[in-house]
């Protein structure tokens, strides 16, 4: 690893901590809507795939980092329970277009819908109105940090 001279301790220590806050954070607004019979990497695809209709295999195998058979294995399982549908690509019929079906939308909104409920509900029981300005400020810090 190279280390890079002239870095602030805090710095590093601000890095790490960001890291593995924002890591166990993510885990757990995830565990608020799992649903008994999707897996989360599942959860995750058909999320991803409802926000990119048409996308393939290979594709949804890029953005979620994962080898394309495991991708097929997940996609044939959502399909399986009737989340997503397969449709050969108009322009090139040796591709195939995946797509959410409607019950695989409602899932995806009332997943999103359950996150979203677990961390205002946490954020309004377990903080005061002064720490949630500060995430509020905290926030506006971390945004900054994902502008180039």
């Amino acid at each position: 690893m190279n280390e890079t001279p002239n870095l602030a301790p805090s710095a590093a220590q601000a890095a790490q901590e960001v890291r593995t806050t924002i890591s166990r954070l993510r885990r757990r607004i995830l565990r608020a809507a799992e649903a008994a019979d999707i897996t989360l990497g599942q959860a995750s695809v058909l999320t991803r795939l409802s926000d990119s209709p048409g996308a393939t295999a290979s594709e949804l195998a890029a953005a979620e980092g994962v080898r394309h058979q495991s991708m097929t294995s997940t996609i044939a399982s959502l399909a399986e329970l009737g989340l997503v549908t397969r449709a050969p690509d108009p322009a090139d019929g040796r591709r195939v277009r995946l797509s959410v079906t409607p019950e695989g939308r409602r899932r995806v909104d009332e997943g999103r819908q359950l996150r979203g409920e677990w961390l205002t509900s946490r954020l309004q029981d377990r903080c005061t109105e002064h720490e949630r300005q500060l995430v509020l400020e905290a926030m506006a810090v971390l945004q900054r940090l994902t502008v180039d």
